[in-house]
């Protein structure tokens, strides 16, 4: 398959983490376009790849790269986990989250529609348990991740006529720098048998993209067997 005949997609957080490992599942068979903000990180992410290229640019920010006049997949994986209780954590803490986890995805995707609806493509938001539950400690990261589902649940109906499909994946604890921040806040040892891999993430991703268009995968929870 040469670059040209490959699909197209957008993997957003490609240079760490889960995200890298969504985009070299997906560089099997796609041109990857490895999003950023570490031009050093990214550039690491292209190379291992077969066909792709940076796409770096700070999401909150104006300064988006344009895109390409076709996009098949578009992947949200990149993400923010702060937070504590309601009483300790302040307005900025809140804004922050939800300008990386709800803003950004939204503004990003709104550009990206008209590529998405020629290729008829792919929506996949890398959600979070968090946005199917909510608990004591976690409610802002939470109420972030319940806004980033109520975005893909409209999304999702919006686009139907428009042959785009939305797919919401919600992850348990995986395995990545961000899941052992989180857990040495909350006092714990950190344990990977607690934890899924971002290449068990990435072959969900892999399901919903493989699934042929006449269906489509609206919401799909991946989660470790063991629980704390």
């Amino acid at each position: 398959m040469t670059s040209a005949s490959r699909p197209i997609a957008l993997v957003t957080g490609a240079s760490r983490g889960i995200g890298a490992a969504i985009a070299r599942e997906l560089g099997r068979t796609h041109h990857v376009l490895v999003g950023g903000r570490d031009d050093a990180a990214v550039a690491s992410v292209v190379s291992d790849l077969p066909s792709a290229e940076p796409y770096v640019g700070e999401l909150t920010g104006d300064g988006l790269p344009s895109l390409p006049e076709r996009l098949d997949v578009l992947v949200h994986s990149a993400g923010a986990e702060d937070g504590g209780t309601i009483e300790d954590t302040d307005r900025a803490t809140w804004r922050h989250l939800f300008e990386v986890n709800v803003f950004a995805v939204a503004e990003l995707t709104r550009r990206a529609l008209p590529a998405l609806r020629r290729a008829e493509g792919l929506v996949v938001v890398i959600n979070s348990g968090s946005g199917l539950t909510s608990g004591p400690g976690g409610g802002p990261y939470a109420a972030s991740k319940f806004a980033a589902r109520a975005l893909t649940d409209a999304l999702r109906e919006e686009e139907r006529p428009n042959g785009v499909r939305v797919s919401s994946i919600h992850p348990g604890r995986v395995d990545t720098d961000m899941q052992r921040a989180l857990v040495a806040r909350e006092g714990h040892d950190y344990d990977e048998a607690y934890t899924i891999t971002p290449e068990m993430v990435a072959a969900t991703v892999r399901t919903v993209v493989d699934l042929p268009s006449a269906g489509t995968v609206e919401s799909l929870s991946v989660r470790p067997m063991r629980r704390r």
